[in-house]
């Protein structure tokens, strides 16, 4: 899950948390739009947390090293 995925998860419970005023049998909006926030919540950290190793910012290039054994000095 990226950063887009996680904003749009939080937007969505934000909406059905305090934007959706109706009710429906059965199923607690509020509730529903307290565990999305908090999935993307979750997700959103986690990409940061690991944003180093999946590449980082797009264009941006590591340096390689590269070394030449040429054997024991004479």
């Amino acid at each position: 899950m990226g950063i887009g995925v996680s904003l749009l998860l939080i937007a969505a419970g934000a909406i059905l948390l305090w934007g959706v005023t109706g009710e429906v049998a059965g199923i607690d909006i509020d509730a529903i739009g307290v565990i999305l926030m908090v999935v993307g919540l979750i997700g959103g950290l986690l990409s940061l947390i690991f944003w180093s190793s999946w590449g980082g910012p797009a264009g941006v290039t590591r340096r390689r090293s590269t070394y030449v054994d040429e054997g024991p000095p004479p």
